[in-house]
């Protein structure tokens, strides 16, 4: 066992360069360091969660944690790496810890970096972790455990309430926009300023880069975010059908994972993409799909939301600030990935273009802050709080839009998001130079 352990750990014997996901990253030609490395307290004890899709880099950024580590003299063998995908049940990463454990115990080590990845595929992994956290064999220990948003699904977080000590959940998303750029156009990256929601005038500034913002833009409406995607587009401008195929697999396992219909998943999605981006209640799409009750559409939102696959967005009333989840929902995918991968998957149509801007600028404000949408006689499509107020954003995605101005009790600033048009005085500009600038 300990052999096995040592091929996960080349650090123990001086040979992290030759780690297999840290040359494949160093190699890469495309590469970058996730933002929410230098979030992620190592102060023992922690136990902290990375959730996030798979194939978005959550291996990645462990290895790099370790590179941080051992840059900052910590002993390599007080750095403990295990991929979990392999192992079959907890007494099996039971095995693997002890082991671990009597290792370091041997050097007279008694406080770790632990770093488990894939978490969820043993079953009962929580039973493991849980007994060790209450024995104190974890007192001096940081834990990272990566996985998918199932162990919330199935409740395993809820077995370490009270044992997290300093611990914390982390998100990896795909990559923004903005992240995007600075991979494929650091230079440009430089140059832009990083605005928030209540100093979007900033944005007026980047104007002279417009064209470059531009180029990467119509990139990305196309690749998205994953990394895998990003390569294969920039390198040979087409993603491969291995590439979807990989995505797919992991969307299948994860749905036999929490013993979920893979043909109810299919045709929900299906549904859904075809009444984006306007609101819908359950019942239409209950009805849609020929049932009688609207729990189980209710059931399978909240799973793609769970799968980092969408976002829902709720009613806001702009004059008391009251949401109403009663009320027509809009669901916005996270990526634009995900509209190409169904379309490979089940070959729903992709959307107009239009369609998929709005999604995306949805998306993109609800990773950082809660967003809604409110609708009377006209819509804004997103509406976020700040402070006692609201700033609306529109989605105009023409080169000539109409753009008008609309104060409605608490909802005091709407920003336009347009193709191209620009007016510093209505507040109106290109959504690209928009998302180009917004840190989420």
């Amino acid at each position: 066992m300990l052999e096995i352990l040592r091929e996960q750990n080349p650090w123990w014997d001086g040979k992290f360069e030759e780690d297999r996901d840290y040359k494949k990253w160093k190699e890469s030609k495309i590469k970058w360091i996730p933002r929410i490395i230098e979030s992620i307290e190592l102060k023992p004890f922690s136990l902290h969660f990375i959730f996030g899709p798979r194939q978005v880099g959550k291996t990645t950024l462990l290895k790099l944690l370790v590179k941080k580590l051992l840059d900052s003299k910590v002993a390599p063998e007080k750095i403990f790496y295990f991929r979990c995908d392999k192992l079959e049940n907890y007494k099996e990463l039971d095995d693997v810890l002890n082991t671990y454990f009597k290792f370091r115990s041997s050097l007279g080590i008694k406080g770790s970096f632990i770093f488990l990845d894939e978490i969820t595929f043993p079953k009962q992994w929580f039973r493991t972790i849980k007994f060790n956290i209450d024995s104190g064999k974890f007192d001096n220990d940081v834990l990272i455990l990566t996985g998918s948003i199932s162990m919330y699904v199935k409740g395993e977080i809820e077995t370490f309430a009270g044992r997290r000590g300093h611990g914390k959940d982390f998100y990896l998303y795909p990559f923004s926009f903005r992240d995007f750029i600075k991979v494929y156009n650091p230079n440009l990256y430089e140059k832009l300023p990083s605005i928030s929601l209540e100093n979007v005038e900033e944005c007026f500034r980047v104007f002279a880069y417009f064209d470059e913002i531009q180029d990467a833009w119509s990139k990305y409406l196309i690749c998205g975010g994953f990394p895998i995607a990003i390569k294969e587009f920039l390198s040979y401008g087409e993603i491969s059908s291995e590439t979807f195929d990989v995505y797919i697999d992991w969307l299948r396992g994860d749905l036999i994972k929490m013993k979920r219909s893979v043909e109810k998943f299919r045709k929900v999605v299906s549904i859904i993409l075809q009444k984006i981006p306007s609101a819908f209640s359950l019942y239409s799409v209950s009805k849609d799909l020929d049932i009688k009750s609207h729990a189980m559409v209710s059931n399978y939102i909240d799973l793609l939301s769970q799968l980092f696959i969408v976002k829902v967005l709720y009613y806001i009333n702009p004059n008391d600030l009251n949401i109403s989840f009663s009320k027509n929902r809009k669901v916005v995918f996270l990526d634009p990935f995900y509209f190409r991968l169904f379309n490979r998957w089940f070959f729903s149509p992709i959307p107009e273009e239009s369609v998929i801007v709005e999604n995306v600028l949805a998306s993109h404000i609800a990773r950082k802050f809660e967003a809604y949408y409110w609708k009377n006689d006209r819509e804004i499509d997103v509406v976020v709080r700040s402070g006692n107020n609201l700033i609306g954003f529109e989605s105009k995605y023409s080169s000539k839009p109409e753009v008008r101005e609309i104060k409605v009790g608490k909802l005091k600033k709407v920003v336009t998001l347009t193709k191209d048009y620009f007016d510093e005085e209505k507040l109106a500009m290109p959504i690209s130079i928009f998302l180009a600038c917004l840190e989420v």
